[in-house]
């Protein structure tokens, strides 16, 4: 029999007087995986975030396990039973994993920590997750998608009533998303309630018991994840009259286009070997492959952030020599990197600050920076992305992930590049922004400019790319064509090796 482990009743919050849930339910079971799905903007984390005591509700109630509750921070929370694995990473890049799993929670000998306790718990705790990693390392030297298991493992460092997973797969390979549903499997054969929160369809019908729709704060539906197909689930965030708009469409470029890329025998720290390819001029090519393939390393290489150990570059047939990002710049190169609150914005600052971090010779005057301008390239980015801010003085940390992440697009286009690299462009972002960053990307790349996108979702490379390079731990295995993808089980059989 079914027994309830949390309810949320009525739940209303509102940030300087703009209502982001009105009167929202949610209610979990002992050993059930509950997805809450919803648009950017639907109040999916914020209603995670008042359980969790990081945010406080304006009216409503709080009960676990039918004890009414009122958490004034995550510590409360916390001791409470329930964690949560946050979208934005909160690891401490200059600890070590096994600091990292441990922080603020730390086992004691006397007055002092047990390192030697710590130490042992966590590699059993890694071993348990599957993740082969030193817990000596630093996170500094991981990454984002190690970094996200080092989140999960800190979840589960002490045992937990209810769970929050906020996009726990978002950098996750499809072998890692296998293994951490093994988790999840366990911990529900454990009785812990799972608060599961993603973007990932496909996911949520393999996972979920239940699944919750919010749509701009409010509850649509709660219903049995067995009676719901995506086609539901995208019906009910989005409504049937917007619902095609975000339907895949194939593209067709030009195939007796120059080349604008060639990268020969490429070959980047011990993770890169031999690897050559090229792109034309408006073609999108995709880069393939589980993590630890090499794909996002050689983005880094051709932006100038890793070092190349061998290989030749050429730009429109023209070598270049990247040792830097100043020199990949100035050979049109562009770069939208996979952690986009990490690498590619500045949280405290506002939109228009950010926006102007790349373009610094766009919006000089004659001694200093010109207002005028900066502001004029600010409202252009907004009208031309369809960027939602009320103001180009907005803090960036107050938009959502799909309008953060035209931000960071943005801020490169008005530089004109040549070349755009974009890893895993759309993680963490909802079915509409997904589609508009696509079409972003296919008008760019429709201008005769060159894409290369690395993606772990291989619906999203097949709807974007004209050509999709295979990596298998670090070297080419294969390229295929428009011709050759004639469903996701190709590409999926491909990476696998």
């Amino acid at each position: 029999m079914d027994e309830s482990v949390l309810q949320m009743r009525n739940i209303t919050k509102s940030f300087f007087g703009v209502t982001v849930l009105d009167n929202v339910n949610l209610e979990l079971q002992k050993g059930h995986v509950h997805a809450i799905v919803g648009g950017n903007g639907a109040g999916k984390s914020t209603l995670m975030k008042i359980l969790t005591g990081v945010y406080k509700r304006d009216a409503g109630e709080v009960l676990i396990e039918g004890k009414n509750v009122d958490f004034s921070n995550y510590a409360g929370a916390n001791a409470a039973g329930i964690r949560m694995i946050f979208q934005e990473l909160s690891v401490v890049p200059t600890l070590t994993v096994v600091e990292n799993i441990y922080l603020n929670n730390e086992e004691k000998k006397g007055l002092l920590n047990n390192d030697k306790k710590m130490r042992k718990e966590a590699e059993a705790l890694l071993a348990r997750l599957g993740i082969d990693i030193p817990v000596t390392q630093k996170i500094a030297n991981l990454s984002v998608g190690f970094c996200q298991l080092v989140e999960i493992a800190k979840a589960l460092s002490k045992r937990v009533k209810i769970l929050v997973m906020d996009e726990p797969t978002a950098s996750l390979s499809d072998v890692e998303v296998e293994r951490l549903f093994q988790i999840v499997r366990t911990l529900k054969s454990e009785g812990v309630a799972i608060a599961y929160i993603s973007h990932r369809m496909n996911e949520i019908l393999t996972i979920a018991d239940e699944v919750t729709v919010l749509r701009d704060g409010k509850h649509i539906i709660t219903e049995d994840a067995k009676k719901l197909t995506i086609k539901h689930i995208i019906d009910y965030m989005l409504g049937d009259t917007e619902r095609k708009a975000y339907e895949y469409h194939e593209r067709m470029t030009n195939q007796h286009s120059q080349t604008m890329l060639e990268v020969k025998e490429l070959s980047v720290d011990n993770l890169v070997n031999d690897v050559s390819f090229h792109v034309n001029e408006g073609e999108i090519l995709g880069l393939a492959g589980l993590m630890g393939s090499g794909r996002t390393e050689i983005l880094e290489a051709l932006f100038g952030i890793r070092k190349i150990k061998k290989g030749q570059i050429s730009i429109c047939g023209k070598a270049v020599d990247i040792k830097n990002t100043r020199d990949a710049i100035k050979a049109g190169i562009a770069l939208v990197p996979e952690n986009r609150r990490r690498e590619g914005l500045v949280l405290t600052h506002t939109l228009k600050d950010n926006l102007q971090l790349a373009l610094f010779n766009k919006i000089k005057g004659n001694f200093l920076l010109s207002n005028a301008k900066i502001k004029n390239i600010a409202e252009e980015c907004i009208a031309d992305l369809d960027i939602k801010t009320n103001s180009i003085d907005t803090t960036i940390s107050n938009l959502s992930g799909g309008n953060q992440q035209k931000v960071v697009i943005a801020k490169w286009l008005k530089n004109e590049p040549k070349l755009l690299l974009l890893d895993e462009p759309t993680a963490g972002i909802d079915i509409g922004a997904k589609s508009e960053i696509m079409k972003i990307v296919e008008a760019y790349a429709g201008k005769g400019n060159s894409v290369i996108v690395v993606s772990s979702e291989i619906s999203e490379l097949m709807a974007m790319c004209d050509r999709i390079v295979v990596l298998v731990e670090g070297r080419k295995t294969r390229e295929l064509t428009r011709n050759d993808i004639t469903g996701e089980g190709v590409v999926q059989h491909a990476i696998q090796g």
